[in-house]
């Protein structure tokens, strides 16, 4: 009596299936958390994510050891991971482009593999010019106002950095548009003082820190292309800054929950 050959790829399905059997829990979790990782990570790319201040060019606004949120979606919706995989990122659709006040994270056009934050300034078109500190827009001084004694203190008491001595530095509310924010200007800092006139290229941004004097920004690099921009930031969630070095931990709960403009 011939022998009965077993058919190798029913074999083969059969210890598949045995073993999904058999691991039926594990692979129900793996593939759970694959799933979720992988929603994680689309929201992250495309909507919404988180960051951390490194530095201080943009005190008073955000200091060191802030940590905010960025949204991706304020100036379109574009395919996940569409910018790790091309030099421009798809969108499904664009919004309006950033503009002048917005504090936004982009890739350094130096360096993308850092990541920078600043305030919009200047937008394509646009005449930029530094004079004694003092900016202008289009040939217009943006405007400015000195910030009361009262205002200033609270600021002035969470700068723990032996840089910045009070005696030197002033605080402004600059106002683009409705909307008003702080910037510091240091008087014995002469770095920056004076800038163009130059005009933005098309589908381009100038940016500047709020620190004013302590900020390396598009006065010294130039302009941020708008395919480098991530993202807009909307509000500190932590205000917390640990550094083993230095045995410094500084938290900051009053900042938590900051709307950033």
């Amino acid at each position: 009596m011939a022998e009965r050959v077993s058919d190798p790829r029913k074999l083969r399905n059969q210890g598949v299936r045995a073993f999904f059997s058999k691991n039926r829990w594990i692979v129900e979790n793996v593939t759970s958390l694959g799933l979720a990782l992988l929603l994680v990570f689309m929201i992250r790319s495309s909507i919404v994510e988180a960051f951390k201040i490194p530095s201080g060019s943009m005190i008073p606004t955000l200091l060191i050891g802030d940590h905010i949120f960025v949204n991706k979606f304020s100036y379109g919706f574009k395919l996940p991971f569409s910018d790790l995989v091309f030099h421009d990122p798809i969108y499904f659709w664009k919004r309006s482009p950033p503009q002048r006040g917005d504090i936004i994270v982009f890739m350094y056009p130096k360096d993308e593999s850092f990541y920078y934050i600043k305030r919009v300034v200047g937008t394509p078109g646009d005449v930029i010019e530094v004079r004694n500190k003092i900016l202008f827009v289009n040939g217009q001084q943006v405007k400015r106002d000195v910030v009361t004694q009262e205002l200033a203190d609270p600021v002035f008491q969470s700068l723990d950095d032996p840089r910045y001595s009070r005696n030197n530095l002033e605080l402004f509310s600059e106002t683009f548009g409705s909307d008003s924010h702080l910037v510091m200007i240091d008087k014995n800092n002469f770095l920056g003082d004076v800038y163009g006139p130059q005009t933005i290229p098309a589908d381009s941004l100038f940016v500047m820190g709020d620190n004013r004097d302590f900020s390396n920004d598009s006065r010294f690099w130039g302009f941020v292309p708008y395919r480098n921009v991530k993202g807009k930031a909307m509000v500190i969630w932590l205000s917390l800054w640990i550094s083993l070095s230095d045995s410094q931990f500084v938290f900051r709960p009053s900042r938590i929950g900051t709307v950033l403009h």
